[in-house]
C-alpha cells in the first residue's frame, strides 16, 4: 500500500531570541555567529509551554490540512528528546489534548534524526495493514537544555514542533525508501549526562552543568558533513533513483555549512533546497517536519515532486527518506 503524508502542519513559539540578545549573554557577535552557522535568530518557548504544548498546535494544523480528526488516528509518534517529563510520554499527554482516545500513542527518542525515525515506523504500521491514519511529529524544547553560558551551543538551538499525518495514497506517490543508521561509537560526541540512570539528579550533577547539552562541535560537524550526503545517497539508490532527479531538498536545519557540504555532494543547487535555520536555528527533531510544512505552505511541493528529507543526530543517529509528494 503506497504511504504518504496527508497534511502537515507546525508551530514556533512566538518570543524571538536574536543574535544581538545573545551578545549580551556570552561572548560572542552577530557576524561570529551568521558567518560559522548561518543563524540570525531561533524561538523560545513561554515560561508555561512545555513539549506536548508545541505538539499539540502543530497536529491540530495537520489534521485539518489532512481533513480527518483526531479520534480517526490509530497511532501518534512524537519525536523527542525534551518530553514533558521522564514518564508518561508527550505522545500520550498530547493524545489526552487532542482527543485521540482510540490512538495507540508512543515517544521515539533519535535526537535531530527522530522525525525520519518515526515516519518510518509509521508509515510500516500503515503499509503493513495495521493502521490507518498516523501522526507524526517532531517536537523539541531544547531551551530547557541549553547552557547560555556555554557560546560555543547556546547560539544554536531554538524550539518548535512540526507535524504530519500519514496515511494511504495514489499509486506513485508517498515513501520509496528510508535509510536509517546508528554509530554508538559517538555517543559521548553530543549528549545530555545528567537526569538517568547513570548520573541521575544530585546537587553535584547540578553545579557540574551535567543537565544542559554538551557537544562536540568539531567532531559533530565532520560526522554531520559526512553522513548527510552518504544517508541521501543511499536512499536514493534504494529507490531506484539518482541525484538529478531530486526536485526538492530538505535537510535537517543545524548549520548552513553542513547544508551546503550536502547540496554539493548530490549536485544541487540552493534554489533546490528548503532553509529557514537563519528563523530558528536548531530544533532537533522539529526542524525538518517545520521545514516540510513551510515548503508546503509556499508552494515549493507539488505534486509529483520527489523530495529527499535527510537529518542527523545524538546517539550518533542519521535518517534519510524519499518522498514522492
Amino acid at each position: 500500500m503506497p504511504v504518504g503524508i496527508l497534511g502537515t502542519g507546525k508551530y514556533v513559539p512566538d518570543r524571538v531570541l536574536t543574535n544581538q540578545e545573545l551578545e549580551s549573554m556570552v561572548e560572542t557577535n552577530d557576524e561570529w555567529i551568521v558567518t560559522r552557522t548561518g543563524i540570525r535568530e531561533r524561538r523560545m518557548a513561554a515560561p508555561e509551554q512545555a513539549t506536548s504544548d508545541l505538539a499539540l498546535e502543530a497536529s491540530r494544523i495537520a489534521l485539518e490540512k489532512a481533513g480527518i480528526t483526531a479520534d480517526q488516528l490509530d497511532l501518534i509518534i512524537v519525536a523527542t528528546v525534551t518530553p514533558d517529563m521522564a514518564f508518561p510520554s508527550a505522545s500520550c499527554i498530547l493524545q489526552e489534548k487532542l482527543g485521540a482516545k482510540n490512538a495507540a500513542a508512543f515517544d521515539l527518542a533519535a535526537a535531530c534524526a527522530g522525525f525520519i525515525y518515526g515516519l518510518a515506523n509509521a508509515s510500516n504500521f500503515i503499509a503493513n495493514g495495521i493502521y490507518k491514519y498516523a501522526l507524526v511529529i517532531g517536537a523539541d524544547t531544547l531551551s530547557r537544555i541549553t547552557d547560555y553560558t556555554d557560546r560555543n551551543t547556546c547560539i544554536l538551538f531554538g524550539d518548535g514542533a512540526g507535524a504530519v499525518v500519514i496515511g494511504a495514497v495514489p499509486e506513485g506517490r508517498g515513501f520509496k525508501s528510508f535509510e536509517l543508521g546508528a554509530d554508538g561509537s559517538g555517543a559521548e560526541l553530543l549528549k545530555i549526562a545528567g537526569g538517568g540512570s547513570r548520573n541521575p539528579a544530585t546537587p553535584e550533577s547540578i553545579d557540574q552543568r551535567l543537565h544542559y547539552i554538551y557537544m562536540a562541535g568539531s567532531e559533530v560537524f565532520k560526522f554531520a558533513v559526512r553522513i548527510m550526503g552518504s544517508a541521501a545517497e543511499e536512499a536514493l539508490r534504494k529507490a531506484g533513483l539518482h541525484k538529478n532527479d531530486i526536485d526538492l531538498l530538505i535537510p535537517h536545519q543545524a548549520n548552513i555549512r553542513i547544508i551546503q557540504s550536502a547540496l554539493n555532494r548530490l549536485e544541487l543547487t540552493e534554489d533546490k533546497c528548503m532553509i529557514n535555520l537563519d528563523r530558528y536555528g536548531n530544533m532537533s527533531a522539529a526542524s525538518i517536519p517545520v521545514a516540510l510544512a513551510e515548503a508546503a505552505e509556499q508552494g515549493r511541493l507539488k505534486e509529483g515532486d520527489t523530495t529527499v528529507l535527510v537529518g542527523f543526530g545524538g546517539g550518533l543517529t542519521w535518517g534519510a527518506s524519499v518522498l514522492v509528494w
